[in-house]
């Protein structure tokens, strides 16, 4: 038995891109093209990378069903992945590949058994560890968004937007201190 179990992974990754989802709501569509230097993704791609990047594992896991990624095309998936991100979107497109994306993710991740997830998947020779269990290489999808809802919380920060989770605990802070005050 794990601590961690299908169901508390599809939870944290509802709660993850819920979050990812209201950073997305909170910058302003004429926004959607900054970049915060120049070689990096606008705020759009990189809420359309967030989007697309669970789609690896669910290739290797759901689709696939392998057992290793030797002669997995490593390069060609990430090519197309690079050409549906450049791929122009609103705001409301975008918004609604998070929410739907996110949403199939966690229903699938959910119903995943036990000695599934344990399964390990075996690496590319040279590569440490040799392999993985699933349930590492799934949790590495919120890991990877976490890393990305980061970076946008500092693009909210250098675009003037303070960011949600931010003014979530103001608010609590506020509410203490008048709280204390009121004793």
């Amino acid at each position: 038995m794990t601590y961690y179990s299908a169901r508390d992974l599809a939870e944290s990754l509802r709660t993850v891109r819920k979050n990812t989802i209201r950073i997305a709501d909170d910058i302003p569509e004429a926004q959607y093209g900054f970049r915060p230097a120049p070689e990096t993704r606008s705020v759009a791609r990189l809420l359309v990378h967030i989007a697309l990047a669970p789609r690896f594992q669910q290739q290797i896991h759901q689709t696939e069903r392998r057992t290793t990624l030797e002669g997995f095309n490593f390069p060609a998936f990430m090519q197309q992945a690079m050409q549906e991100e450049e791929k122009p979107r609103s705001k409301a497109q975008i918004t609604e590949m998070l929410t739907r994306d996110g949403a199939a993710l966690a229903s699938w991740i959910e119903g995943l058994s036990e000695s599934f997830l344990a399964e390990q998947v075996a690496m590319p020779p040279g590569m440490t560890p040799s392999s993985r269990s699933r349930f590492e290489m799934l949790l590495s999808t919120k890991e990877h968004e976490m890393h990305h809802r980061g970076q946008l919380m500092l693009i909210e920060r250098l675009i003037g937007i303070v960011p949600h989770l931010t003014r979530e605990m103001q608010a609590r802070m506020a509410q203490a201190q008048t709280q204390g005050a009121a004793r």
